[in-house]
């Protein structure tokens, strides 16, 4: 009997991490940790497309984990963007989220990958 997760389930469970991180991220930043105006910025509304996937990634869905490898490159580019013209707490804050970003990427690639196989 093996107990170690099928790579499915591993994907699965990394690219909906990597989300939900990426949500609780982008809320606490905007509104918290270093927003753009003192007492949050609107900024926080940048949250609502990272919304739209995440039933459908929750649930497993191929379809959604296809067309939200697209939209994360505009939050992938963010960071990128941020982290380099930023500093302080808002530079380490990017880097991070562009960090997650990437790693949802490559987790929902090869999560569609392996379904495809299969």
């Amino acid at each position: 009997m093996n107990s170690r997760p099928a790579l499915p389930e591993v994907l699965q469970v990394t690219a909906t991490t990597c989300l939900i991180g990426l949500i609780f991220l982008s809320v606490a930043w905007e509104l918290w940790l270093a927003p753009l105006h003192p007492g949050g910025s609107w900024l926080v509304l940048k949250v609502v497309p990272l919304l739209f996937p995440l039933f459908g990634i929750l649930r497993g869905k191929v379809y959604t984990y296809r067309w939200s490898t697209l939209l994360i490159w505009l939050y992938f580019t963010e960071g990128v963007v941020r982290a380099w013209s930023e500093t302080g707490l808002s530079s380490l804050l990017a880097v991070l989220e562009f960090s997650l970003a990437m790693v949802f990427f490559v987790s929902a690639a090869f999560f569609t990958r392996v379904h495809r196989l299969n």
